[in-house]
């Protein structure tokens, strides 16, 4: 597919028929995935923020759904996790948790996921790469500074903490975007 056609391509839920309700509805199916995803975790002893899915479900949001319909279900997320609807991971809540910031940063992502498949950064191996480690950035870019000043930590201690522990599972969880992605697009091309 050449450039000016990805570019005008779209994203994967594009390809269903338009209606307010199926807005509606992708939007709440996109909060619901990132809360379950949220819900799968490993708690690590020395970093207040656990190793979950959310992240990776954030990106799958914001690619599938697009930059407004990823942006409007990541925002909801963050609303009912601070009305205290105990959708962030572990079961929390509100915006107290050292761990607030990456939520935060979850809607910048999904917002730039969406942004970048609508020009086709979700179609092949190499693209869906870029894709995934700028969203991946844009988390980490709101997440360390709210756990530094959330933990009193220095620059080195919030890396310690919030990155170089996460570094293993997000290239894994990368690497499943990176399959998922475009293999959706080649399956939704047969039709």
């Amino acid at each position: 597919m050449s450039t000016p056609a990805l570019a005008t391509a779209g994203v994967l839920t594009d390809r269903l028929p338009v209606s307010r309700l199926r807005d509606v509805a992708l939007v709440l199916g996109g909060t619901a995935f990132v809360a379950l995803a949220a819900q799968l975790v490993i708690p690590l002893w020395f970093t207040p923020v656990p190793l979950s899915l959310a992240t990776f479900a954030v990106i799958l949001t914001g690619a599938a759904l697009g930059p407004a319909k990823g942006a409007l279900s990541l925002g909801l997320y963050m609303a009912i996790g601070l009305a205290g609807v105990p959708v962030f991971a572990e079961g929390s809540s509100g915006w107290a948790a050292a761990s607030f910031g990456y939520i935060v940063g979850y809607i910048l992502a999904a917002t730039a996921a969406g942004a970048l498949a609508d020009r086709g950064f979700d179609r092949t191996f190499g693209r869906t790469a870029l894709l995934v480690l700028a969203c991946s950035a844009l988390v980490y870019s709101v997440g360390v500074p709210w756990l530094m000043v959330a933990t009193g930590a220095d620059l080195a201690a919030g890396l310690q903490m919030g990155v170089i522990p996460f570094l293993i599972g997000d290239a894994i969880k990368g690497l499943a975007a990176m399959a998922l992605l475009p293999t959706a697009w080649r399956l939704v091309g047969r039709r």
